[in-house]
C-alpha cells in the first residue's frame, strides 16, 4: 500500500538514470563512497531514500524542482568484501522535489513533498484497465515465445492505479515516458498512455512469434 503523506520532508536522494515505480522492485549496485554512506545511514534509520531520474546531460544538483521521484524502501542487502553492496529496493510513495538542501552528509539531501493520485471513480478506469491487461498478456506471451522463454508472466494487481505502474515497470519504455507516468496523478490517464504503447505493436509481435515458431519447426516434422 502507498502510505498517505501530505507534508514535506527531508529525504536522502540517489539520482539515477532510471525511474522507480511504486511497488516495483529494483536491484542496485552501490559502489561510490558517498552512496555507501547513504546505504549505511538508511539501514541505521528509516531504511528508505528517494530515487530521482537523472539523464546524463543534467547535473545532479540541477535536477529541476517539481521533478517526480519515488521512495525506495530497502528490502535486502548483500555486502561485498571491498565495501561495495548489492541491494534490492521496492518503490513506495511518490514525491516531487522541492529543493536540494545543504547537509553534512556526503550524498544529496532534499526537501520533498509526497503526492498521491487524484480521486477517480473506479468505473472510469475499468474498461481501459481490462483492455490493457489483455494486451499485456498477448504481448508478453509473444515476447516470451520469441525468446524461447517458458517463464510464466508476472501476476498483475487488480487496482487500476497499481496495474498501470506494474505494466509500466515490465514493458520497454524510454525514460521520458516513464517519468511522465510517474508524475501522472490519474490512473486512467496512465492506463491510456500504456494502451497507446501496446495496442499498435500487439499484432506485429504476435505475427513475429508465429513466424518464429514455424521456423523452429522446420525440418523437425515426421519422416516417412
Amino acid at each position: 500500500m502507498i502510505h498517505p503523506m501530505t507534508s514535506s520532508r527531508r529525504l536522502p536522494i540517489f539520482p539515477l538514470p532510471l525511474v522507480l515505480f511504486p511497488r516495483a522492485t529494483q536491484a542496485l549496485h552501490i559502489f561510490e563512497p558517498r552512496y555507501r554512506q547513504l546505504l549505511s545511514d538508511c539501514l541505521a534509520g528509516s531504511g528508505e531514500f528517494g530515487i530521482i531520474c537523472r539523464t546524463p546531460e543534467v547535473a545532479e544538483r540541477e535536477i529541476a524542482p517539481g521533478t517526480a521521484g519515488c521512495i525506495a524502501r530497502i528490502e535486502s542487502t548483500q555486502s561485498l568484501p571491498d565495501g561495495r553492496s548489492n541491494i534490492v529496493v521496492t518503490g513506495d510513495g511518490r514525491f516531487t522535489l522541492d529543493a536540494f538542501v545543504d547537509d553534512a552528509a556526503p550524498y544529496h539531501v532534499a526537501r520533498v513533498t509526497p503526492f498521491e493520485d487524484h480521486a477517480e471513480p473506479g468505473l472510469e478506469a475499468a474498461p481501459v484497465a481490462q483492455r490493457l491487461r489483455e494486451l499485456f498478456v498477448r504481448v508478453g506471451r509473444a515476447a516470451r515465445s520469441l525468446q524461447d522463454d517458458s517463464t510464466a508472466l508476472p501476476d498483475l494487481p487488480e487496482s487500476p492505479a497499481e496495474l498501470s505502474f506494474a505494466i509500466a515497470h515490465f514493458i520497454d519504455l524510454d525514460l521520458a515516458d516513464k517519468q511522465r507516468l510517474l508524475r501522472s496523478r490519474s490512473p486512467r490517464e496512465r492506463l491510456q498512455q500504456l494502451d497507446e504503447v501496446l495496442a499498435p505493436i500487439v499484432e506485429s509481435i504476435e505475427l513475429r512469434a508465429r513466424v518464429h515458431a514455424r521456423a523452429k519447426g522446420n525440418g523437425h516434422g515426421a519422416h516417412g
